[in-house]
């Protein structure tokens, strides 16, 4: 559960807050009540990041596996499409 703290707190306190963030702790930053800000460990791994955006309403998690698509572009001949545009760009 993350720490909720006001702007002028978490300035005067900065070091104490990093030191609990380091420590796996989640600060949030509010003004006048309403939260701007999350400080998260950066050790924090990517399913649980994704599972706080989600939890804030940032990020839409996504059910099951995409279907195959088709190509976007054909290639004629024996060149990649990568290779092409590096080609191209020069």
């Amino acid at each position: 559960m993350a720490v909720r703290v006001n702007v002028r707190e978490f300035r005067a306190r900065l070091s104490a807050y990093l030191r609990r963030v380091k420590a796996g702790e989640v600060v949030e930053i509010a003004e006048r009540g309403k939260p701007v800000g999350r400080v998260i460990p950066a050790q924090t791994p990517l399913p649980e990041r994704m599972e706080m955006l989600a939890g804030m309403g940032l990020l839409l998690l996504g059910r099951g596996k995409l279907r195959p698509r088709k190509p976007a572009a054909r290639v004629r001949g024996k060149k990649t499409v990568a290779e092409l545009l590096v080609e191209e760009r020069g």
